[in-house]
């Protein structure tokens, strides 16, 4: 890409995140609508810090700015649950937002031409980084939309979905080696790298991910109180957190399930992939079904080849942990992906309808924990 389309790309980003701040209003902007979401307005003033952090800070030695805005914007500094009260209020937050994003697309535009040494402006890095961090900010405030949705009065819709048998359709992908990862440098997050080769046995991969219509099937079935479809953590989880069905799915007066999300309430679209499950619910779906998930190697070669349908709807949660390829080195900093190496993460592939383009790639790993269900997560089966 050109430094012209690389900042094109940047401002489409920011505008796209400061939009959804201003949607929110100065009622909503700093609320909490979520233990693991941050308010609005945090993910703004947090995008813009990082702007600066790597263009002023990194690039350029100068701190004046970065270090009034750590306490507030640095994650590890600032618990969420703390975030809404520290927040400037609304007017303040969205100029100063907008006046910063101006100033530091020009900056970009500067130390791009300026072909400087450092691996941060190699290839325009540090451009693909910034804009993939707002489109990964921009989807979490889509789910925070989304959040808030589900709190307000949502009237349950007439038209209620039938369950349906999970379909069997499934590509058959070869035996053979195949190559992981992601060979764009300049675009690759650190955990997509080194790029190399993997030795996959024959795998029957489903062409779809598991629709609506076929996960209300299972809970039909009593899915979710028949211990042997879930593993003794799953079990746990349920029991502790009530869970019946998807996060976003409501009952009515008459039992029967529709859902609630940033478009408000309507019946469960039957062919639509199912999301808002975690892990442990992937999996206990993937059992009863006769199946299991997919490693995400299989995943990713499966994409590559041509294989899949339906993908990037809903993130597809995979069968492992989140875990650093052999030759993994930290860049450009060790906070992105090394404090999740600890097999209490697992890998995500795909994307979502939130997705930006800029991530929607084979390679890409999201990953949170088991029992995560805020985010648009569903699954693709394996069939034995």
């Amino acid at each position: 890409m050109t430094t012209a389309e690389l900042i094109k790309e940047v401002q489409g980003h920011q505008a796209l995140l400061l939009d959804n701040v201003r949607r929110a209003g100065e009622e909503d902007y700093g609320r909490q609508f979520h233990p693991d979401l941050s308010p609005l307005g945090w993910h703004l003033g947090h995008c813009v810090f990082t702007e600066i952090y790597w263009l002023r800070e990194r690039l350029l030695n100068d701190n004046d700015q970065s270090d009034a805005l750590k306490a507030l914007y640095v994650p590890e500094l600032m618990p969420k649950q703390k975030r809404a009260a520290e927040l400037p209020d609304f007017d303040t937050l969205i100029d100063w937002a907008q006046r910063i994003q101006d100033e530091n697309r020009e900056l970009l535009e500067e130390l791009l031409n300026s072909h400087g040494p450092d691996p941060l402006l190699e290839d325009g890095f540090v451009a693909h980084f910034l804009s993939q961090h707002y489109a990964q900010h921009y989807e979490t405030t889509m789910y925070v939309h989304a959040q808030h949705r589900q709190q307000l009065h949502c009237p349950a819709p007439a038209a209620h979905t039938q369950g349906a048998a999970p379909s069997t359709k499934a590509v058959t992908v070869p035996a053979g080696h195949y190559e992981i990862g992601t060979p764009d440098n300049a675009r690759a997050y650190d955990n997509e790298l080194p790029v190399f080769n993997v030795r996959l046995e024959t795998f029957h991969i489903a062409v779809k991910p598991v629709s609506n219509s076929e996960y209300l099937r299972f809970m039909e079935d009593n899915g979710y109180n028949r211990d042997e479809f879930w593993s003794p953590e799953g079990r746990r989880w349920r029991r502790e957190h009530g869970i019946f069905g998807p996060e976003h799915w409501r009952r009515d007066e008459h039992g029967l399930f529709y859902m609630i999300d940033d478009k408000g309430s309507r019946p469960l679209p039957a062919d639509d992939p199912v999301f808002g499950i975690s892990h442990f619910e992937a999996c206990a779906f993937a059992r009863w079904a006769g199946a299991r998930l997919p490693h995400e190697y299989e995943w990713e070669a499966a994409k590559k080849s041509g294989a899949l349908d339906g993908d990037g709807r809903v993130w597809e949660w995979c069968a492992n942990a989140f875990h650093p390829y052999e030759g993994f080195n930290a860049f450009p900093y060790d906070g992105y992906s090394l404090p999740w190496f600890n097999d209490r993460h697992f890998s995500l592939r795909g994307g979502s309808d939130y997705t930006r383009a800029c991530i929607r790639r084979p390679g890409f790993r999201n990953y949170y924990q088991a029992g995560k269900r805020h985010i648009r997560a569903g699954l693709r089966l394996v069939f034995p």
